[in-house]
């Protein structure tokens, strides 16, 4: 776990994962990646180790729902630490906050806020993925 650490940090990137002898760097912000992965490569969560930046609870969800074995985070939201030891993912984290902050610094992040009561990492799939639906749709027109 402490060469992915080694490599979050040095490399700047978003997420870092290994799985047995493989090994991905991701660099998309928020649960993006991880939201990619579980819809297309589920199989290469499954008992991977994840170091990552910022966690709160859409990504530990998605996390939960790959089959993520061990993770480590610098932050990690309350709300999420509740849901990844109900799962018996593996955790740590140099910092736990009471929420996530959204990038502008002045309130919550909308997936932190929108997943706050959902009660399982289903439930929590189902809002995230329309949240990234709409802003890849937006995304996209923007582009227009």
């Amino acid at each position: 776990m402490e060469e992915l650490i080694r490599e979050l940090r040095e490399g700047g990137y978003s997420c870092v994962i290994r799985n047995g002898d493989e090994r991905r760097v991701f660099t998309q912000r928020g649960v993006a990646d991880l939201y990619d992965l579980l819809q297309h490569d589920a199989a290469f969560l499954r008992g991977a180790w994840v170091a990552d930046k910022v966690v709160g609870k859409a990504a530990v969800s998605l996390m939960i729902l790959g089959g993520v074995e061990r993770l480590h985070t610098g932050v990690i939201s309350t709300p999420a630490v509740e849901l990844a030891a109900a799962s018996g993912m593996e955790i740590a984290f140099d910092e736990q906050v009471p929420h996530i902050i959204n990038r502008a610094h002045d309130g919550w992040c909308p997936l932190e806020r929108l997943c706050y009561d959902a009660a399982t990492a289903e439930e929590c799939l189902v809002r995230i993925g329309g949240f990234i639906e709409r802003m890849r749709a937006a995304q996209a027109q923007a582009a227009k």
